[in-house]
């Protein structure tokens, strides 16, 4: 249970977010009665902190005009989430030229936080690597975010080379405890991964960090091996490959550059194809198979569901073949038959179809 001075710093965290507070709001918040609020107000009075009282049908509390607000206080927590979102930031080039303000603004944080959680967070960006631009997010479902405590204890062992024992929960529900020696903390599509070796099996393998509920180190350090790529490369490839329920094969005419903007590293592989492969493509309108100086690729990717596959190739707009499933070419054709049936459609007078 919080202690009271604890509460009476909660309720002036409360106050400085703006505005007039009602007595009934501040108790629920604080979980105490009114008059017991009440008291807490009068304390921050006696440290002159300018509490205002608002009388009426709507009145409550609120901070006089001018007051100055005391030292940064951050949680963990808070701290984590205020710095990784200004490293986002920074990757999706909001910041300017020189020494940006999200670099002046972590720099603060850090100098105001305790050294213990200082050196923790500092550890957490110096593993930190990103697949892709923080703007794209995971299309499988929503993301779920991972608990700070895990996230720096790991990082942490990644930054010290040390094993560390997890309590992990896999996609079907499964429980485990692995001993792990991490190479890297990686942010990929929204979700958040540590890559490394599993100890218990001496293969490398990519986990989840919302389905590790526990992360604990353990004494001792082990070596990366030599040539071992990149933590972001490494999840990248575990992705492309890994078992899913389909296996989906295309043959996609254009650049990699265009095949890639729709189609990642992270959900397909790419590998030339010789001149025979065109067979009878399926083509945009207009579209030539050499036009833009583009090329037979075969594409290759392995997913839970077809149903984003479509829409995908559609907004591709190059000449493609289905090698299989054949059930892509059925959600293909079917889409084909809804986007012709509302281009028939003649203008905003007519009924439309349902």
């Amino acid at each position: 249970m919080p202690r009271p001075t604890s509460r009476v710093l909660t309720l002036l965290e409360l106050l400085q977010s703006g505005g007039t507070r009602t007595v009934a709001e501040l108790a629920d918040r604080l979980g105490v009665d009114g008059r017991t609020v009440r008291r807490y107000v009068d304390q921050l009075v006696d440290i002159d902190v300018p509490v205002e009282s608002v009388r009426g049908r709507y009145g409550g509390y609120r901070l006089g005009p001018g007051y100055r607000l005391p030292p940064l206080m951050l949680s963990d927590d808070e701290a984590l989430a205020v710095l990784l979102g200004l490293v986002a930031g920074r990757r999706a080039g909001l910041a300017t030229a020189g020494l940006t303000a999200s670099e002046t603004a972590s720099a603060k944080i850090r100098r105001v936080l305790p050294r213990p959680v200082a050196r923790r967070l500092d550890a957490l960006l110096e593993t930190l690597a990103f697949t892709d631009r923080p703007d794209q997010p995971d299309r499988s479902d929503q993301a779920v975010a991972p608990d700070a405590d895990v996230l720096l204890t790991l990082a942490d062992a990644v930054r010290h080379r040390r094993p560390v024992a997890i309590r992990y929960t896999d996609g079907k529900g499964r429980r485990s405890e692995r001993i792990l020696h991490a190479y890297g903390i990686v942010s990929h599509t929204g979700r958040w991964y540590v890559t490394g070796k599993d100890a218990g099996i001496d293969e490398d393998r990519s986990f989840r960090l919302d389905r590790v509920a526990d992360a604990r180190a353990l004494p001792g350090v082990f070596e990366v091996p030599e040539g071992q790529p990149d933590p972001a490369r490494s999840l990248v490839t575990a992705m492309a490959t890994a078992e899913y329920r389909y296996e989906v094969l295309l043959r996609i005419h254009g650049t990699a550059g265009q095949i890639r903007a729709r189609l990642p590293a992270s959900v397909a592989t790419l590998e030339e194809a010789g001149p025979e492969a065109a067979g009878s493509a399926v083509a945009g309108p207009g579209r030539d198979d050499a036009d833009e100086g583009g090329r037979w690729w075969h594409v290759r990717l392995r997913v839970e569901r077809l149903d984003w596959l479509p829409g995908v190739l559609a907004a591709l707009d190059r000449p493609f073949v289905i090698e299989r499933p054949g059930e892509l070419r059925e959600l293909v054709a079917a889409l084909a038959d809804r986007l012709a049936s509302r281009a028939r459609q003649r203008g905003s007078g007519d009924s439309p179809e349902p």
